[in-house]
């Protein structure tokens, strides 16, 4: 899994525009719950989905950011959770133990 850091406010204009050439996920991740370490676990032990940019956000770290993904994309705030943006919006999220790359790859490709 190569993970993209989003570290700063401007990569999510950077992903909106990105994800009209190819999905992005962003997974956002806090690094004291148990529950979003099994799923970021989870999600690199998989082989990641072919053609998606994915992208890794620190709550504790980074929310402002955080906070900003949720009113750009229109989503409310949890951790863990993955999102799917595709041509500047989200089409799909999920949320604790509903995070599979299985899922991810599906939606990549249906949504």
């Amino acid at each position: 899994m190569n993970w993209i850091a989003l570290t700063e406010e401007t990569q999510l204009e950077q992903i909106k525009e990105e994800s009209k050439q190819q999905p992005v996920i962003i997974f956002k991740h806090s690094t004291r719950c148990n529950i979003s370490s099994m799923a970021k676990n989870r999600l690199e032990r998989e082989q990641a989905a072919a053609n998606v940019a994915f992208y890794y956000l620190d709550l504790l770290r980074y929310r402002p950011i955080s906070n900003k993904v949720a009113e750009i994309f229109h989503v409310h705030h949890q951790s863990p959770q993955v999102l799917l943006i595709k041509n500047g919006e989200c089409t799909y999220e999920e949320s604790h133990n509903g995070i599979s790359m299985h899922d991810i790859a599906e939606q990549a490709v249906n949504s």
